[in-house]
């Protein structure tokens, strides 16, 4: 069995801040913290999430690893599943009222949010609620009672909800509500500590409020900065292309990684990795004095997050992959085989598009005029659309840096 208390004890408040705070945003206030950890028993740290989309990348994944840091430290996570507020939809940074879900998705997206989380968390140092367990019973006069410890003033200074009021964009009542039902998860589960992105705080110190004004110790905020994606400006999203999906196949999430910019790489180790804070300090000094060589730090950096979401195993085969490919100039050992239907000439960007090496011809096209794309070690100069098919046909089509395809010609019997 877990000793939560033994091991909590193994680093002293001030260390454990120092873990804690590594890669964080804010903490409001600190000193609670520190109070709250010198008591030496294990604390109750809140995570609530909305399952409104089904698949996670490693933005997603942020806090859940400051999660399991917490847990590595002893103290106890609660995971809290929004089916109930995920029914009235978060308005944090939106400028109109998210979509309604149905318990359908809900449900179904929770069912993977929960897989994929526990490939972070440890399933036995986590307590999972759903918040229907207490926000459906209430009853209106309950309502009434919990809402009249708000001001509509005071929801309104919410950043999102001002420029929306300004702009003279609607906002329903029930997104007024939102706050409320999260903070008032926090007095459910009587929570010591609540961890969201930066733009959750007004939600956070929402339930430190109402904690507070029903004679509860209050919880402590902590917010996580976004994750920039692959490309290093724009927060990782699906929508932008930066993501690294956390069920990605090993080569494709070992080759993402290796692509982000050398400046965000410490960030990654911070915000993605459970490699120890004080190796991250080191690391950082070292690359910093110019003791560490970049691509050395990256490719460690590449092997932690593969192994972490695949195995040790994976990430090794996964680097051998990405030096076949760019070290050795060699083709992957596993391109999958097409075969396509061919007259005398092949429309290349139509054929890049049918075998998934791109998402459109327009993006065929694109890549073609930026010297992208390769027939068997070959650059297709740009403009070039339309080749023979004996130049395809047996080939092996390269798309960037990590994307192949081998196609054939359909054979037809005469």
């Amino acid at each position: 069995m877990y000793d939560d208390a033994r091991r909590t004890c193994e680093l002293d408040a001030t260390a454990q801040l120092h873990v804690i705070k590594s890669g964080i945003a804010d903490l409001v206030p600190e000193d609670d913290l520190l109070r709250k950890l010198a008591t030496g028993r294990p604390l109750r740290v809140k995570l609530g999430v909305d399952p409104t989309a089904p698949d996670l990348h490693l933005g997603h994944a942020v806090p859940l690893r400051k999660l399991r840091q917490f847990q590595d430290l002893g103290h106890t996570v609660v995971l809290i599943i929004g089916d109930f507020t995920a029914l009235i939809g978060d308005p944090s940074g939106r400028n109109t009222t998210r979509p309604p879900l149905t318990r359908e998705e809900v449900e179904a997206n929770a069912a993977t949010y929960i897989e994929q989380a526990f490939k972070v968390l440890d399933p036995e140092r986590t307590e999972m609620r759903r918040n229907s367990e207490w926000l459906a019973p209430l009853r209106f006069e309950d309502l009434l009672r919990l809402t009249s410890q708000f001001t509509v003033a005071r929801i309104l200074e919410r950043d999102d909800f001002q420029k929306r009021y300004r702009d003279g964009v609607g906002i329903s009542l029930h997104e007024l509500l939102y706050p409320v039902a999260q903070a008032y998860d926090s007095v459910a589960i009587r929570a010591d500590v609540e961890i969201g992105g930066t733009d959750q705080l007004f939600n956070l110190l929402a339930g430190r409020d109402l904690m507070e004004r029903l004679g509860m110790e209050p919880q402590v905020c902590l917010t996580l900065p976004l994750l920039e994606g692959t490309d290093g400006v724009q927060k990782m999203s699906k929508s932008y292309g930066n993501y690294v999906g956390l069920t990605e196949d090993p080569s494709e999430m070992f080759g993402k990684i290796m692509s982000i910019p050398d400046e965000i790489m410490i960030k990654y180790y911070r915000l993605c990795t459970a490699v120890p804070v004080s190796e991250i300090d080191e690391l950082e000094a070292r690359l910093a004095a110019g003791l560490e060589h970049p691509n050395a730090a990256k490719r460690r950096l590449a092997r932690e997050i593969v192994a972490l979401y695949h195995s040790a195993e994976a990430a090794a085969e996964a680097e051998a992959a990405f030096d076949r490919v760019f070290k050795e100039h060699r083709v992957p050992e596993d391109v999958d085989e097409h075969v396509v239907e061919m007259g005398e000439t092949v429309h290349l960007p139509a054929l890049l598009s049918s075998v998934g090496l791109v998402v459109s011809n327009a993006e065929g096209r694109r890549m073609i005029d930026q010297g992208g794309v390769r027939i068997s070690g070959t650059v297709v100069a740009p403009k070039t659309y339309d080749v023979p098919a004996s130049d395809v046909d047996g080939a092996i089509l390269q798309v960037g840096k990590r994307r192949f395809a081998r196609v054939r010609a359909r054979r037809h019997d005469v």
